[in-house]
């Protein structure tokens, strides 16, 4: 029998439902996976700010058993990408949403540990801080020419952006502060993601922001570093505010 138009026959509908999912999780799939792959379908967008969180479809979705889905998400609330939304009638979980107030708290608690992370890279030995210095020097001239226009690509900014702050907090962070780094900062990209193209006009902002930065790591100077660090977090939040007035808090309600 000839399928009709549009439509797959039925054998085949299942075998290219079968090729795009992800393979079969192995048994004891840890919460670990679970909660990591959630994580970056969120981070990445591709549960949106405000989507339902529908525990069968997201195992689905990656091919998981219930049980570490269901953990993963009992997590994610409680680092703050997923919340509960509660109505007269009912409750559900969802992606939590990108506001101005979620931000101002996100970026003021990364810039205060990363501002820990480059007091210490600021009381370093001299050689092992101007090392360091050198290479922030190399990545903040990159972002410079993109600001001016004169090299690179818009593309590249998170990227370097990123690797600036991460060389930082991987010289100064002890291994609690460096976990608590990397919970947090992930959730600053789903701003980035989504604002980013409206952000980037005021690049040129945060390039100075970090060369004030760079200065107060070769000078050795902690005070300076580490307020740097924190007015760079404080400000480009203030910047990313001022997008969102525009454009709106995306998934609120």
């Amino acid at each position: 029998m000839t399928a009709r138009k549009g439509k797959l026959p039925a054998a085949k509908s299942r075998a290219t439902r079968t090729a795009k999912r992800p393979a079969k999780a192995q048994h004891g799939t840890s919460l670990v996976t679970a909660f990591r792959d959630i994580r970056e379908l969120i981070v990445h967008g591709k549960m949106s700010p405000g989507t339902w969180i529908v525990e069968s479809d997201v195992a689905e979705r990656l091919n998981m058993s219930r049980t570490p889905v269901r953990a993963a998400i009992q997590r994610l609330q409680r680092e703050g990408y997923i919340i509960e939304h509660r109505n007269v009638a009912k409750s559900r979980m969802v992606v939590a949403p990108l506001t101005k107030e979620d931000a101002n708290e996100l970026y003021t608690i990364v810039g205060h540990t990363e501002g820990v992370a480059g007091r210490n890279l600021a009381q370093m030995p001299v050689a092992a801080r101007l090392e360091i210095a050198a290479k922030l020097k190399a990545i903040n001239e990159k972002l410079l020419a993109i600001a001016e226009g004169h090299g690179g690509r818009q593309g590249e900014i998170f990227e370097l952006d990123r690797n600036f702050h991460q060389l930082i907090v991987e010289a100064g962070a002890g291994p609690r502060l460096a976990t608590l780094h990397a919970a947090i900062i992930p959730q600053t990209e789903r701003y980035w993601r989504l604002y980013a193209s409206s952000i980037i006009n005021d690049l040129h902002l945060s390039v100075a922001e970090h060369a004030g930065i760079i200065a107060g790591v070769v000078a050795g100077d902690a005070d300076a570093v580490e307020l740097g660090l924190q007015q760079n977090w404080i400000k480009g939040a203030a910047r990313l505010g001022r997008v969102i007035d525009v454009f709106g808090e995306r998934g609120s309600w």
